[in-house]
C-alpha cells in the first residue's frame, strides 16, 4: 500500500472520530459545560477535576470514540487517568501541569489514535483547540428549535429589521417634536435600565466565564476537527534515514560530501581533545579531590551547571547535523562515526559530572525545586544522548529521534509528577539540618500540605540555629527562628480556617492529612 492509499485509509479511520459535530454531541457539550460550571465555579481544584475527567472518559467510552490502538493511545489514556488521580493524591502544581498537558495530547489522540508520534498528537490538539469551538458554534446554529434550526430562525427574523429601523426613526422625530412624549420615553427608558441593572447586578460574571471555558474545553473533546496535513506527515514519516539522490553534478556533490566529512573529522578531533581535558579535570576535581567553599560552590553549581548543560545540547546538535543526510551512507565515514561515539560518551561523562556537582550542592545546601529539576533534566539528557548514539550507529532519521524522545520524556516527566515533592523537601531538609544549610525563609514558602512537617517548636528551631551558625558563617543573614515560627503559626491558623470552609468538591488527600495532623497536634 503506497502513502496515498495509507492516507486515504487513515482518513477513513479518523473521519468519525475527528468530525462528530452532531446534535447529540452539541447537547453533550452544553450539558457538560453546565456540570463543569457546577463543579468548578469559585472552587479550587480537587475531587471536582477527577469526577469531571471520569465523566468525560466514560462518555467517550460509551460513544465508542476511544479507540485504544497502539502504544501511544494506551499511554495517553493511562496517563490521563493516572495524573487525574494523582492531582488528588499529591495536589501539586507539577501534577496539575502534567495532567493538563496529557489532557491536551489526549484530544489529539482521539482525533488520530494510530499516530506514530506524540508530536503529531500535540499538533492535532493545537489545531483542534482553535477549530473545535468554531465547529461547535456552527453545529449549534444548525440545531433544531421548535423544528427549525437556530440559524434558520435568525435568518428569517431579518424581515423585521426594516420595520424596526422605521419605528426608531419615527420615535426619534416624535421625541424632538413633543416634550411630554420625550419625558414619557425617558421615564420608560429609566425603568427598563433599572430593571436590567437589577438583573445583571445578580448575574455572576465568573459563572458565565466558567461556563464558556467549559464550552471551549468540551467542544475540543466532543466536536473534534482534524488537520489532514499533520496526519499525512505522520504516515509518511519513516524511522530509517533515506539516501538522497545525487543525480545532477555527481562529482561536485561527492567532493562536497568528502569535504564535509573532513571538516567533521577535524572538528570532532579538536572538540574531543578539549572535552577529554575538561573531563579529566572534572574527574580529578569533582569526583576524587573535591573541596568546597560555600560561595565558590554556588558559582560552581549555578553558573557551571547551566553552561555545561548548554554545551551538552550544542554537542547533540552537532552530531545531528553531521548525520542528517548522505554522510550516513558515505563508505569511508567510519572515523566520523567513531569520533561522534567518543564525543557522545564524553558528553555522558560530563552529564554525570554535572549531576555530581548538583548532589554536592544538595548535600551542603539541602533540597530545592531547581535542584530536583536538574536531576530530572540530567536523566532526560542521558537518555537523549543514548538515542542520538543509536541514531548515528544505525542510520535512524530525525523523525525517529523526536518520536522516541518525546515518548520517553513524557513518561519520565509524568512519573516525576507523581511524587509529593514539598513533603519530601520538608522532611529531608529538617532531617539533614545538622550538616546541610537550612534556609528557613524557603522552608516557610512550601505549600500548606507540608505544614505538619514545617511545624517545629521554638526550642527545636533554636537548637537547629545554633548548629547552623557554627557550620555556616552566613546563616545569620537569613530568617531567624522566631520569624519562621511566627510565619508558620499564622499559616497554620489560616489553613485550618480555610480547610474547614472548603467544599467537598475541593477535597484532596495531602491537605486533608495535613489538617488532621495539625488539629491532632498539642
Amino acid at each position: 500500500m503506497d502513502i496515498q492509499q495509507e492516507t486515504e485509509a487513515a482518513t477513513t479511520k479518523v473521519s468519525d472520530a475527528a468530525t462528530p459535530a452532531t446534535k447529540r454531541n452539541v447537547l453533550i457539550v452544553v450539558v457538560g459545560a453546565i456540570v463543569f460550571t457546577l463543579l468548578f465555579h469559585r472552587q479550587w481544584l480537587g475531587l471536582n477535576l477527577l469526577f469531571m475527567e471520569l465523566a468525560i472518559v466514560g462518555t467517550l467510552f460509551l460513544q465508542k470514540s476511544m479507540r485504544l490502538r497502539g502504544r501511544n493511545a494506551l499511554t495517553m489514556t493511562a496517563g490521563l487517568l493516572v495524573t487525574a488521580v494523582f492531582t488528588v493524591l499529591t495536589h501539586s502544581i507539577f501534577a496539575y501541569v502534567m495532567h493538563f498537558i496529557t489532557l491536551f495530547m489526549f484530544t489529539g489522540m482521539l482525533i488520530y489514535p494510530e499516530t506514530k508520534s506524540l508530536l503529531t498528537s500535540l499538533g492535532l490538539a493545537a489545531y483542534n483547540l482553535f477549530e473545535a469551538p468554531i465547529g461547535f458554534i456552527k453545529a449549534f446554529a444548525k440545531s433544531n428549535v421548535t423544528g427549525r434550526s437556530v440559524s434558520s430562525l435568525l435568518w428569517k427574523s431579518r424581515i423585521f429589521t426594516i420595520p424596526i429601523l422605521i419605528i426608531i426613526v419615527f420615535v426619534f422625530i416624535y421625541r424632538l417634536s413633543n416634550p411630554v412624549f420625550d419625558q414619557l420615553l425617558n421615564d420608560v427608558g429609566n425603568t427598563i435600565a433599572d430593571a436590567f441593572s437589577a438583573i445583571f447586578r445578580n448575574v455572576d460574571a465568573w459563572m458565565i466565564t466558567t461556563f464558556l471555558i467549559g464550552i471551549v474545553l468540551l467542544s475540543g473533546l466532543f466536536v473534534r476537527t482534524r488537520q489532514q496535513s499533520l496526519i499525512d506527515h505522520d504516515l509518511a514519516a519513516d524511522d530509517a534515514l533515506a539516501r538522497r539522490s545525487n543525480n545532477p553534478h555527481i562529482n561536485f556533490k561527492f567532493n562536497a560530501l568528502k569535504n564535509e566529512y573532513r571538516a567533521g573529522v577535524f572538528l570532532l578531533i579538536t572538540l574531543n581533545t578539549i572535552l577529554l581535558l575538561v573531563n579529566a579535570i572534572d574527574i580529578n576535581w569533582v569526583w576524587i579531590h573535591f573541596d568546597w567553599q560555600a560561595q565558590d560552590l554556588k558559582q560552581f553549581v549555578h553558573e557551571g551547571t547551566y553552561l555545561l548543560i548548554l554545551s551538552i545540547l550544542i554537542s547533540i546538535a552537532l552530531v545531528l547535523y553531521f548525520f542528517r543526510g548522505n554522510l550516513n551512507f558515505y563508505k569511508q565515514n567510519k572515523w566520523l562515526k567513531y569520533l561522534s561515539y567518543a564525543w557522545l560518551i564524553q558528553n555522558a561523562i560530563l552529564t554525570l559530572s554535572v549531576g555530581r556537582r548538583n548532589l554536592y550542592y544538595i548535600d551542603h545546601f539541602s533540597l530545592a525545586y531547581k535542584r530536583i529539576g536538574v536531576i530530572i533534566f540530567l536523566i532526560l539528557t542521558l537518555y537523549g544522548l543514548a538515542t542520538v548514539f543509536w541514531k548515528a550507529m544505525h542510520g535512524k532519521s530525525a523523525t525517529y529521534l523526536f518520536k522516541v524522545n518525546t515518548y520517553s520524556f513524557y513518561i519520565i516527566l509524568t512519573l516525576s509528577s507523581l511524587f509529593n515533592w514539598d513533603n519530601i523537601i520538608a522532611q529531608y531538609n529538617f532531617a539533614h539540618a545538622d550538616k546541610s544549610f537550612l534556609e528557613l525563609e524557603f522552608m516557610a514558602s512550601l505549600s500548606d500540605k507540608s505544614l505538619p512537617y514545617l511545624d517545629k517548636s521554638l526550642e527545636e528551631l533554636k537548637a537547629i540555629d545554633v548548629v547552623q551558625e557554627e557550620k555556616f558563617a552566613f546563616a545569620k543573614e537569613y530568617m531567624s527562628p522566631e520569624g519562621y515560627r511566627n510565619v508558620i503559626e499564622y499559616r497554620k491558623a489560616r489553613f485550618i480556617s480555610a480547610w474547614e470552609a472548603t467544599n467537598i468538591m475541593e477535597w484532596n488527600l495531602p491537605e486533608y492529612l495535613a489538617y488532621r495532623a495539625l488539629k491532632a497536634a498539642p
